[in-house]
C-alpha cells in the first residue's frame, strides 16, 4: 500500500456524513447540536450560513480536529466536505477506516470570512462548545490537523511541520499533530506525510483493541 490515494471526483456520501443529522442523535447529542446552532458568542454568528458541528460517530475512539468550516463546509453543514476533506477521505478509506472510527470536527464552528485563521478571541468563544463535545464524545486520541488546531489545543508554538508524527498525551488522551489536507493540495509532496501519520493514528487503536485490524495490513 502507498500514499497515492486521490481526491474522490464524484460527490458521493463522506465517511459518516449521515451522523451529521438531529434525528439520529441521543437526546444529550441533540441539546449539544441544538446549542451549537443557537450560538452568537462571536461575530462569526452574523455571516454563517450554518453551523458545522461534526460529522462521523458520536461513540469513535477517534477525534479527527481542524481549524474551522470554509465555503464548502459553511454552505453544506459538516466539516472537511470540501477538496481538503475529499483528500482526508480517500486516506481514511485507503486505510480501511470506517464512520463508526472517526469523529470529525473544528476548533471553531462557524466559518471566518475569506477562510481565513480564526482569532484567538474567536477561538476562546468557540472552547465551551469544544470542551463540551470532548465530554460527550471521551476520544481515546484526537489527531490535530494544522498548525491552529495545533497550537491552540494544546499551548505549544512550535510550527506543525517540527511537531507532526510524535505522540503527545493530554489528561490521559493520545494526541498526533499533521498536517491539514489543505496544506497537502498546495504542497502534495508533502502527501506520504500526511498518510504515515493516518497509518501511525490506526495502529495505535488497532493496539489499543478500539477498531478491528486491517483486511490488508500495510507492509512498509
Amino acid at each position: 500500500m502507498k500514499a497515492d490515494f486521490k481526491i474522490e471526483r464524484d460527490k458521493g456520501v463522506l465517511l459518516g456524513e449521515a451522523a451529521k443529522e438531529s434525528s439520529e442523535l441521543s437526546p444529550s447529542w441533540s441539546s449539544f447540536v441544538s446549542t451549537c446552532r443557537s450560538c452568537t458568542a462571536c461575530p462569526l454568528a452574523e455571516s454563517r450560513n450554518n453551523v458545522v458541528v461534526f460529522r462521523g460517530s458520536t461513540k469513535a475512539p477517534l477525534l479527527i480536529l481542524g481549524e474551522g468550516p470554509g465555503r464548502d463546509e459553511d454552505l453544506q453543514g459538516y466539516p472537511f466536505c470540501g477538496r481538503s476533506g475529499r483528500l482526508l477521505d480517500a486516506a481514511l478509506r485507503a486505510l480501511e477506516f470506517k464512520a463508526d472510527d472517526i469523529h470529525v470536527a473544528n476548533m471553531v464552528k462557524c466559518r471566518p470570512p475569506g477562510n481565513r485563521a480564526p482569532t484567538p478571541g474567536e477561538l476562546e468563544a468557540c472552547r465551551p462548545l469544544l470542551r463540551e463535545q470532548f465530554k460527550l464524545l471521551q476520544p481515546k486520541i484526537i489527531l490535530l490537523l494544522g498548525n491552529t488546531a495545533f497550537q491552540n489545543f494544546t499551548g505549544i508554538k512550535s510550527g506543525i511541520t517540527k511537531a507532526r508524527g510524535s505522540w503527545l498525551e493530554s489528561d490521559g488522551i493520545l494526541l498526533l499533530p499533521s498536517f491539514h489536507p489543505a496544506y497537502i493540495l498546495r504542497d502534495p509532496r508533502r502527501k506520504p506525510e500526511l498518510f504515515a501519520d493516518l497509518l501511525t493514528v490506526r495502529q495505535k487503536l488497532e493496539e489499543l483493541a478500539l477498531i478491528e485490524p486491517m483486511r490488508q495490513p500495510y507492509n512498509h
